[in-house]
């Protein structure tokens, strides 16, 4: 076994032997009384919190009512969209611009402004020459936070909802949204950034650098406060670029140990999102069952992609070169194919989105498998966000198999009815109708005004300029940029024109619906669980902690994201796999 293997089942394993510890303490967090404290490390954040609250006018011991928190929830991110639209702007004439860099054009802004905010970071710029060091900061940075926090103060909404009792309230969402950032988001990313900044990541507010090749060449090079940037970004699962190529640029992942750093920073939530649930209502086994789905889930993915990298182009064979060290093309040499796999399916199923090799470049099949993850968005998932995503699944597993088994849908002693099935199966249906009917919508305006120029239809960029790529690879860029939309992921296929009318404004719409409505579907359907009646478990419950259910959930999963994507991936990866 090489060290190749080595690294990577080194990074997972590390990953969760963290990741089940950090379960515990978050559910100790956010069951512990906002004026209390719950015995954790950073108990030392309380006046702090307290400090915020008062500042807020915000009342921590009140529970609030699903709506409330709903309410809460959509009103402050529309002011952070307004305040991050407007800097945007503006940032041409404002300060931190040591390169002068010009401000965004309105579409742009839009579309830059509503992906940092729904955790998606999806960037139609180029990140050293798009932004400037005060957005970087004050609007991405920060908002890369909120938007993590957000994710998770919903999740633990969710959590709430389990508990054995009938409640008319499940939390103060403000409380939880603090206590996120303060008890978790902040220390970590502290940590992280200073692991990168010693390993060669900058921290500073310099400008470009000037320096000289070993071929002669005089090359501007950008630096700029990246540390804090990179590591809030994967700790937040948000992975937006501080460079433009993101994580295989060599200043924002240096060298082997910081893209295992980050990899295991990007994972690390998410997964111990599903312990703290368990340890949150009391429910271990519940929660391995989660993490067994999601983990099976993740394999099936990663398998086909590291084969098919490992294994090389198939098109460069037929010409009699040997691929000894797999597909490189895309790929950094410092990382190799094997790690980038590894990557490329976790950065995809985590909505994290940064790349350390360029999907675009990827085997037709590892880009079929990194669709299909972003299509299913349920394993793992975001920070928070991927057991939202997951919880739909979970209330349609119950209605069908208990409906298969001649019992009344139940979870966790509250039954399951017409209501939250149609919640639960809009939000199913939504996705397939972003991405498919968004994808058909950016082909027929490629196929109708491909060849009119940008001004005979009032836009910048004439659609025939949109895609590198012709045919079913052109066709999967255009699906890979709504799906990674809509999956709030923000990776690409970057042989896509995306920085133009069409395609700011259409994903930014796509983004904000992709974003709230699987937050609002869950979190409503736990509110109305919550206030039902609570029946204790008996013989004729139907058990939802063992591996049958748990193969239930894979298999609900399996047909529902069958049945609504593959003919799109038939037209897109896969089309392109079988032409090779």
């Amino acid at each position: 076994m090489n060290t190749e293997w080595i690294g990577v089942m080194a990074m997972y394993g590390l990953t969760v032997l963290l990741a089940i510890p950090l379960g515990k303490y978050l559910a100790k967090v956010f069951r512990s009384e906002p004026n209390r404290n719950g015995g954790t490390a950073f108990d030392c954040m309380a006046p702090l919190e307290r400090l915020i609250y008062r500042l807020g006018g915000i009342n921590p011991d009140r529970d609030m009512h699903w709506k409330e928190n709903l309410v809460a929830l959509l009103t402050i991110n529309a002011v952070w969209l307004v305040y991050a639209f407007v800097m945007l702007l503006t940032q041409g004439s404002l300060p931190l611009n040591p390169d002068g860099n010009p401000s965004q054009t309105p579409d742009l802004a839009f579309n830059t402004a509503i992906s940092f905010l729904v955790n998606c970071d999806i960037q139609h710029y180029s990140g050293e020459s798009g932004a400037t060091y005060l957005t970087q900061l004050g609007v991405m940075t920060f908002l890369m936070f909120v938007s993590a926090a957000t994710g998770i103060a919903a999740a633990v909404l969710l959590f709430r909802s389990f508990l054995p009792k009938t409640v008319e309230s499940v939390g103060n969402f403000y409380v939880l949204f603090v206590r996120s950032i303060t008890r978790l988001l902040l220390p970590g990313s502290l940590i992280v950034a200073l692991i990168l900044a010693f390993n060669g990541t900058p921290a500073s507010f310099d400008g470009k650098d000037t320096i000289v090749t070993m071929q002669g060449d005089t090359v501007d090079v950008s630096r700029g406060p990246a540390a804090g940037f990179v590591a809030i970004k994967h700790l937040g699962t948000n992975g937006g670029g501080f460079f433009g190529t993101n994580s295989a640029h060599p200043l924002e992942n240096p060298n082997y140990l910081t893209n295992m750093v980050v990899m295991i920073a990007q994972m690390i939530i998410p997964i111990a999102m599903i312990f703290a649930l368990g340890f949150f209502v009391n429910r271990k086994r519940f929660a391995w069952v989660v993490y067994g789905v999601m983990t099976v889930g993740m394999l099936c993915l990663l398998v086909p992609t590291i084969l098919s990298e490992l294994g090389g182009n198939p098109a460069i064979t037929q010409l009699g070169v040997s691929q000894p060290t797999g597909a490189m093309e895309g790929k950094e040499v410092r990382f190799g194919p094997l790690a980038s796999a590894y990557w490329s399916i976790v950065t995809t199923i985590i909505s994290t989105g940064s790349v350390n090799s360029m999907h675009d470049s990827s085997m037709p099949l590892s880009g079929a498998m990194q669709l299909l993850g972003m299509m299913v968005n349920a394993f793992y998932g975001g920070v928070g966000a991927g057991l939202l995503n997951f919880y739909y699944f979970l209330i349609i597993s119950v209605f069908v198999a208990g409906l298969m088994v001649g019992r009344t849908p139940e979870l966790f002693g509250r039954k399951v009815e017409a209501r939250e099935i149609k919640i639960a199966s809009i939000v199913a249906l939504l996705s397939a109708l972003l991405v498919k009917g968004g994808t058909a919508l950016g082909a027929w305006v490629f196929l109708k005004y491909g060849d009119a120029t940008g001004a005979a239809i009032g836009w910048a960029v004439k659609p025939s300029a949109w895609l590198n790529n012709p045919g079913f690879h052109g066709f999967s860029e255009m699906l890979y940029e709504f799906t990674s939309a809509n999956a709030n992921n923000g990776s690409g296929f970057e042989g896509l024109g995306d920085n133009s009318f069409f395609w700011n404004y259409a994903i930014g719409i796509v983004l904000i619906l992709g974003r709230f409505i699987p937050i609002i579907g869950p979190v409503a359907i736990a509110g109305l669980l919550a206030k039902k009646k609570y029946v204790p478990e008996s013989a004729g419950t139907l058990p939802v902690d063992t591996p049958t259910f748990g193969l239930m959930i894979f298999a609900v999963i399996f047909i529902i994201t069958a049945l609504s994507f593959f003919p799109a991936l038939a037209l897109g990866p896969l089309a392109e796999f079988f032409s090779l």
